[in-house]
């Protein structure tokens, strides 16, 4: 019987995600990721530090119409953010393989970050109660403090949005 108990405490324990964070402020250090992304190599926010700014586009799940028309948006006008020194990687809690397929099918020329344990989503505050992802933007500079949220994304203009808060904020271009 104790270990029947054990096993469903387990089982239990395992299934649940983890709790939502406090939500972050501009300001605040952004917390650190290491994330398997659709391109097949795993990224840390650490090896940004002090080289780069870092944009993160969280979503709630991959093939959801907003989603598709933002990764789209970012495929197609990927070229507008890559002219800044930044990073940019769009993120959800979708498996590995979800978000691999994902990529592939909408020609994404960036990596889909895969955050299926939900750590990181409850770290950024991002964890809805259904289990996935608000849709927001960070923008983490390259000391690691975030310098703005975008709160109202916007999916079908994201790459331009995503540019124009990146000149805003003043983020140098690529030489």
């Amino acid at each position: 019987m104790k270990s029947l108990a054990f096993a469903m405490f387990t089982v239990l324990t395992l299934a649940t995600p983890p709790a939502p964070a406090a939500e972050l402020s501009v300001g605040d250090t952004a917390p650190d990721f290491t994330l398997k992304a659709s391109d097949g190599k795993t990224y840390k926010l650490a090896d940004f530090r002090n080289k780069e700014t870092v944009v993160l586009a969280w979503f709630p799940q991959a093939y959801s119409r907003d989603c598709t028309a933002e990764c789209r948006s970012l495929a197609k006008n990927g070229h507008l953010i890559k002219k800044y020194q930044a990073m940019y990687f769009m993120i959800s809690v979708d498996a590995p393989t979800l978000n691999d397929g994902f990529a592939a099918d909408q020609h994404a020329d960036f990596p889909i970050l895969s955050d299926p344990s939900k750590v990181t989503a409850s770290a950024y505050g991002v964890l809805n109660t259904s289990g996935v992802a608000h849709r927001r933007t960070f923008y983490i500079a390259p000391d690691g403090k975030i310098l703005a949220i975008d709160k109202n994304v916007r999916p079908a203009t994201a790459a331009e949005d995503m540019a124009a808060t990146l000149a805003k904020l003043g983020t140098p271009v690529r030489k």
